[in-house]
């Protein structure tokens, strides 16, 4: 079963940093995806950045020259760098993987942006 879980969120002020972690494990299968998604309160969950085959990004175009996503494949750990933070990017974060069978999901981490 696979497993995902997230680190590193927290409270930081605007304009500061921050930088996820997620540890997968249980892995069997080839990974399809795997990457971040956020969710703020009262709105639906949105893709920030994921790493898909072929090591190809996407990101949100909010997040766009201020996270980077990257992936270390011998740790099975997917990161985040959050840089110049906004209020806008209060949420709680979700790992997210594909494996070309399943999706699957952490279980969240707050980041919380104050001016």
């Amino acid at each position: 079963q696979v497993q995902l879980v997230e680190s590193g969120g927290g409270l930081v002020q605007a304009g500061g940093s921050l930088r996820l972690s997620c540890a997968a494990s249980g892995i069997t299968y080839t990974i399809k995806e795997i990457g971040w998604y956020r969710q703020a309160p009262g709105k639906q969950r949105e893709l920030v950045a994921v790493i898909r085959t072929a090591r190809t990004t996407n990101y949100a175009d909010s997040v766009k020259g201020r996270f980077t996503i990257s992936r270390d494949n011998a740790k099975n750990t997917v990161y985040l760098q959050m840089n110049s933070l906004k209020n806008e990017d209060t949420a709680v974060y979700y790992c997210y993987l594909n494996d070309w069978r399943n999706s699957y999901w952490g279980q969240g981490t707050q980041v919380t942006v104050s001016s």
